[in-house]
């Protein structure tokens, strides 16, 4: 059972649990966390993402960012999210996320999960 969390985003590393539309985010996508004195940031790629920033806020268990990326066509976009911060039972963290594209259209939800330790490990290699 999920459960609201108040722990460090900080250095946690976060993938979506689904792909999503084609050239956008996905599975292979790996986020890196950094959080500190209600800041937020994470560098990305994977998948269909070259390079990708967020950068933003956090109050309480509420994310609210913005993000740019870089597609592996070589086209940029941007958009805003705010998510919301879940432990899970296992201990993991959980970003159940509501976002909208601002350079195109578009809008939709998703959720990103931390790695578990071992994994992260393994694909370090």
């Amino acid at each position: 059972m999920a459960r609201p969390s108040v722990r460090s985003l900080d250095g946690l590393v976060l993938a979506p649990v689904a792909d999503q539309a084609p050239g956008q985010v996905g599975t292979r996508t790996r986020f890196t966390y950094h959080e500190k004195d209600g800041e937020i940031w994470a560098e990305y790629a994977g998948g269909d993402v070259v390079r990708g920033h967020l950068v933003g806020t956090r109050e309480g268990d509420r994310l609210d960012f913005r993000y740019v990326q870089l597609k592996r066509d070589g086209t940029t976009s941007s958009g805003h999210c705010v998510s919301a911060v879940v432990e899970l039972a296992d201990g993991r963290v959980r970003l159940e996320e509501t976002w909208e594209w601002e350079s195109q259209d578009g809008s939709g939800t998703s959720v990103v999960e931390q790695i578990p330790a071992e994994e992260g490990a393994a694909q370090a290699r």
